[in-house]
């Protein structure tokens, strides 16, 4: 596995064993590889809240991109990196299951990728969808405009 070094606390680089050059990974990439695999994961229904979860799925839908990596927030180091991320889970998940599920996605997907250590990953869960919730916000609005 390549070495990381820091590059202005905002990326990591690596430098392969006598290898010319470098490689540099912003924090942006890091924050989306996280994003996608958290979305993946069974029983998160979202990530992201308020203006960022807005904002992802207006992209997603004009540009076609996931915009996983913008509701998630990174710290990159010379080795390792730190998650922070907002979700909100299906009703009926067992949460410190789905923590659980999430570290290990996150982990594996960010490693392997990138060959940074996942050090900590800290998830804020705001809120429980109800599906019932979708379908009575459905019926009420199409019974209105006709």
């Amino acid at each position: 596995m390549a070495d990381i070094e820091t590059r202005s606390g905002n990326a990591a680089k690596s430098g392969g064993g006598g290898v010319r050059g470098t490689t540099t990974i912003a924090d942006g990439v890091v924050a989306t590889i996280a994003g996608i695999a958290i979305r993946e994961t069974d029983g998160v229904h979202s990530v992201g809240k308020g203006a960022s979860k807005a904002l992802g799925a207006v992209t997603s839908r004009v540009s076609g991109s996931s915009g996983a990596g913008r509701a998630v927030k990174v710290e990159v180091g010379e080795k390792q990196t730190a998650i922070d991320v907002d979700v909100e889970v299906e009703y009926g998940v067992a949460i410190h299951e789905l923590a659980d599920r999430i570290r290990g996605q996150v982990v594996e997907a960010v490693d392997s990728m990138t060959g940074l250590e996942v050090v900590e990953i800290n998830i804020n869960v705001f809120d429980v969808h109800i599906p019932d919730d979708d379908d009575e916000d459905e019926e009420g609005s199409g019974s209105r405009v006709q």
